[in-house]
């Protein structure tokens, strides 16, 4: 652990002399993904507009669960939504666990 604080701490200081003598670093071109405009639909059918690297230009993000209906933001008001069987697979799992 110390090792790497230190060559942190060494690196540090030498980008920081490079900068101070005026030399700079061009970042590669064409690695990054593209960041482009979004439509995030929430589960009250509500949507607003975002950036992101998701998805393609326009593309809708449809959210399953978002702070409106989770029960960690709502009091445990609602019941989660098992849209792919994991729910039911836990339940299943631990229903003689005896949680209930």
């Amino acid at each position: 652990m110390q090792k790497n604080i230190a060559l942190f701490f060494v690196l540090s200081i030498d980008i920081y002399i490079l900068f101070r003598e005026g030399k700079t670093f061009k970042m590669k071109k064409d690695i990054h993904p593209k960041y482009h405009s979004i439509t995030v639909k929430m589960t009250d059918g509500t949507s607003f507009e975002t950036r992101s690297t998701w998805g393609k230009e326009g593309d809708t993000l449809q959210l399953d669960i978002d702070p409106k209906s989770h029960p960690a933001w709502t009091g445990g008001g609602h019941r989660l939504i098992d849209s792919g069987g994991q729910l039911s697979k836990f339940s299943k799992r631990f229903q003689n666990f005896g949680l209930n």
